[in-house]
């Protein structure tokens, strides 16, 4: 995040009013995909995987519903034998993780994500990772970044190294010149979209 352009002495009703209006607008836009469509921007993320240069630890998700497909980028990471930690949702608003192979992400977890079967890591197991691969509906190339409104990532990310790299998960549309954030929002460093990788900063 940078500190300069979101100050935490923004109004914050304004913001979150700003931010449930930009979720509905892009949650509305993220609907209309076909499968077709998915199934494409799926096999074009993949086809990023060099892109990323992935450290030997990466923390990633399984895209569901209308999110931008995962599965095949992280079985092409996986391919080139990263290892890869998936989230698993604990009480508390937590992120667990688990290093079960990504074919295993099978079950439902309580907010609808496919979780791993595998064993758990605990909740700093994330913190080995050199890359996290973030979910978002929308960011802007300051590394703003709007989620969901869980906060289960910001508690995440502001818990890890900042030497990790933080790259969001969008659509080519949903890359913005302004995201609404308010001061508790963790910042990514870039964006992976269908079209290619963007790096806001290093």
């Amino acid at each position: 995040m940078d500190p300069e352009r979101h100050s935490p002495n923004e109004v914050t009703p304004d913001v979150r009013d700003r931010k449930a209006a930009l979720r509905a607008t892009l949650g509305r836009a993220r609907a209309q995909r076909s499968a077709d469509q998915l199934l494409a921007a799926g096999a074009a993320l993949a086809g990023w995987a060099d892109a990323l240069d992935a450290p030997a630890v990466v923390a990633a998700y399984i895209g569901i519903d209308s999110e931008p497909p995962t599965i095949a980028l992280l079985e092409a990471l996986e391919a080139r034998g990263v290892r890869i930690l998936l989230p698993v949702v604990r009480p508390g608003s937590a992120l667990d993780w688990s290093d079960a192979p990504v074919g295993s992400a099978t079950r439902a977890g309580p907010l609808g994500l496919l979780e791993p079967t595998g064993p758990l890591l605990g909740t700093d197991a994330v913190r080995a990772a050199g890359l996290v691969l973030v979910p978002a509906l929308a960011v802007d190339r300051t590394g703003g970044r709007l989620g969901r409104g869980g906060g289960y990532y910001d508690r995440a990310l502001a818990a890890m190294p900042r030497a990790a790299r933080r790259v969001a998960m969008v659509f080519d549309d949903e890359l913005l010149d302004e995201v609404p954030v308010e001061a508790h929002d963790q910042g990514v460093d870039g964006a992976l979209t269908p079209a290619g990788l963007v790096m806001f900063r290093t």
